[in-house]
Parts: C-alpha cells; structure tokens; sequence
C-alpha cells in the first residue's frame, strides 16, 4: 500500500471519528441530557451554553463531513479546537479526575490529524505545482 493510500485512510478514520464525537455530543447536548447539565454546572459554566454548544458541535461535525465548503471546514476545525482545549483546561482547572482531561486531549489529537492530512479539494489554499 503507498503512502498516498495510508495517509488517505489516516484522515478519513480520524475524520470520522471526530464526525461521530461531535455529532453524538451535539445531539446529547441539544437533549436537554441530565449529566450534560451536571458537567457544565460543576464547571461552572451556565446552563444556556448547552443548546449552544450543542448546536455548534452538530454543525461543525456537518460541515467535516459533507464535501466542499473548505472555508467552513476550517472554521469548524478552529471551533473544535478551542472547543477540545477549553474542556481539558476547564476539567483540570476545577480538579476533575485525569480521564476528564485527557479525554478532549484525545479528541483534539484527532482534530489535528484530520486538518493536517485533509486532501487538497478541503482546503481554503491549495498547493500550486
């Protein structure tokens, strides 16, 4: 298998996995779900983000995984990414256990791989040759 191949699989495994991640925490968030409520109240933040949260998360999971659009795709890889690392400093801010940071730290690593190896027609400049 060439590395064409390898890089191409790489993205879309670590791209569908962040669809999934934001797509089931959008919907679990915009469900008005008790342990969401809980979560945000122990970290302080106020209720009326959860909707909002919510709707952003499916959207930025929309906008990964639908073709074109490549300037919403990075709006939306910027959004997860100040998204993941808020919620790890927030979780390690208030004193929750490690798992509660390390796991946005794990999402975020998957952001990162699927901005970096994203094929040129997800990009907002491609490479000139």
């Amino acid at each position: 298998m060439n590395s064409g191949k390898i890089r191409t699989i790489i993205y879309w495994i670590a791209t569908g996995l962040t669809v999934l991640n934001y797509a089931f925490g959008g919907v679990m968030y915009m469900s008005a779900n008790e342990e969401v409520a809980k979560g945000m109240a122990q970290l302080g933040y106020p209720l009326y983000f959860i909707v909002m949260l919510g709707v952003w998360k499916l959207l930025g999971a929309i906008a990964l995984a639908v073709p074109k659009f490549p300037l919403v795709k990075e709006w939306a890889y910027a959004g997860m990414f100040f998204n993941l690392i808020g919620a790890a400093v927030s979780n390690a801010v208030v004193g929750n256990e490690i798992v509660h940071v390390v796991t946005p730290l794990i999402g975020l690593v998957l952001v990162i791989v699927s901005w970096a190896l994203r094929p040129a027609s997800r990009k907002v400049i491609r490479a000139v040759a």
